[in-house]
């Protein structure tokens, strides 16, 4: 078989469907990394997203040879990973006899960043990394369906039609979602206006850099 990055999707999801699992191996390499990011930014637990990624690429498995192609293989992915932490979701909280909507009081240590260069304003990359942290405990406060918008649209940088895509949820629920989403949010960096300020619009902008945060 050729090297998988050569080539698309498309080819590698035919080649798997004809029986060749060398194909369906290059397209988990292809993903994995997408696919866990995506899962620690929902769990913000390393084990636990360990564990949606490999429960996501079981049923990937399982599923890819009815794949139709009625969506990007990416979009499905994004899908599945919903799903499968929404399940686990639920398994917790059948556990604990807490409701689906509870808040998650996971309060797991940020994870290690390096160590600036020395030409780095010191003061400034405290302030930023500190930002980040605060803002990502503050995601893990939302509920769970707000937290998933907010992390596909602002995070993930999904557009709107895709995220209904992924969630199977109407254009305007997902725009409504995402505005209490903001506006919850808002309200829990309260305690921390000195590091957020209150605009929209700051939101916005620390919500895209936290990307890099994970």
């Amino acid at each position: 078989m050729l090297g998988g990055y050569e080539l698309s999707d498309e080819q590698l999801i035919e080649r798997f469907k004809e029986g060749d699992d060398l194909a369906f191996d290059m397209l988990v390499r292809r993903y994995e990394q997408k696919v866990y990011q995506y899962a620690y930014r929902l769990t913000r637990n390393p084990d636990d997203a360990a564990d949606v990624v490999a429960e996501t690429f079981l049923r990937m498995y399982n599923a890819l040879k009815r794949f139709r192609g009625d969506a990007q293989l990416s979009t499905w992915l994004y899908r599945i990973v919903s799903n499968v932490f929404f399940d686990f979701r639920k398994r917790e909280q059948r556990h604990e006899h807490l409701p689906l909507e509870i808040q998650s009081e996971d309060d797991d240590e940020p994870m290690e960043r390096p160590i600036p260069d020395e030409s780095i304003d010191l003061e400034a990359h405290v302030l930023e990394q500190e930002r980040k942290r605060v803002l990502m405990e503050a995601i893990q406060k939302l509920p769970d369906y707000q937290r998933m918008v907010l992390i596909l649209f602002h995070i993930e940088e999904r557009p709107y039609e895709e995220i209904a895509q992924i969630t199977g949820l109407p254009l305007g629920t997902i725009k409504s979602r995402l505005n209490r989403a903001r506006n919850a949010l808002r309200e829990l960096l309260e305690p921390h206006r000195e590091l957020f300020g209150y605009s929209t619009r700051q939101i916005g902008e620390d919500l895209e850099e936290a990307s890099d945060a994970v």
